[in-house]
């Protein structure tokens, strides 16, 4: 919030104690007495401590809670609208030449990007994902629904939204050693694709055209096999399972 170490002690000690003396000040909070009078004075000129005289004495007392609270919104809300616009034009401003596949890390993140792109989509939605992130960007999903071609496949997901096809059941969605992986596509532009964010912090982003079209490739025969195999679930089931088996033998 735009406060050194030294700074944050103070006005913590001083919410604590209500008006006291820099002495004090440094005592309660382990600021150096050869500094404590530098940072209430800073603390001072920032608008956060108030200073008075009394009977020759020099007491500090914190600007009240509610007050430095909305304080700190209103600066942080007019640096935020600042570095939006610096850090936007920037990035018109900057081209870049490669493609990228990116690695991302940390589950908010991770679903942060996914809705940013989400919202961003102007045209078509690709979409291969598990009832867990399914869950995490439902709400983003139905709020473009209307406007946004949404396709693909879920699993265990009741009454996906869009063109979202539910995924059949099998003894393969249903092994432990299944991975929840998901796939996000916009507009053949842009892709995250990694694993569970509630197994493992780790996705990966892309805007390579190639990349996209293999993944969004994949998500189809997925879509596909699905839609074949709803026809003779049982035979076709015993079928893939078998040859499955033999494709991946190690």
């Amino acid at each position: 919030m735009g406060f050194n170490e030294y700074e944050s002690k103070a006005y913590l000690s001083l919410v604590k104690q209500g008006p006291v003396s820099a002495y004090q000040v440094s005592k309660d909070s382990g600021i150096p007495r050869s500094r404590i009078y530098d940072v209430l004075g800073n603390l001072s000129e920032k608008g956060i401590v108030m200073v008075e005289e009394i009977e020759a004495q020099t007491r500090y007392s914190p600007l009240p809670v509610a007050i430095f609270l909305e304080k700190a919104r209103s600066d942080w809300e007019s640096t935020y609208v600042v570095l939006e616009d610096s850090l936007k034009q920037l990035e018109t401003e900057t081209s870049r030449d490669d493609n990228r596949i990116v690695t991302l890390k940390e589950k908010q993140s991770i679903v942060s990007y996914c809705a940013s792109l989400i919202q961003k989509a102007t045209k078509r939605i690709v979409l291969s994902v598990w009832d867990d992130m399914y869950e995490l960007l439902k709400a983003e999903l139905e709020a473009v629904s209307k406007d946004v071609s949404i396709q693909g496949i879920t699993l265990h997901v009741e009454e996906p939204t869009g063109n979202l096809e539910p995924h059949r059941i099998t003894t393969f969605t249903e092994a432990p050693s299944t991975e929840r992986w998901f796939i996000l596509s916009i507009d053949s532009n842009e892709m995250i694709y990694g694993p569970s964010v509630n197994d493992r912090d780790l996705a990966f982003y892309t805007d390579d055209p190639i990349h996209i079209h293999l993944l969004e490739d994949y998500v189809w025969h997925d879509v596909l096999v699905n839609r074949l195999a709803k026809r003779n679930q049982d035979e076709l089931d015993a079928w893939i399972t078998k040859e499955r088996k033999a494709f991946f033998i190690h």
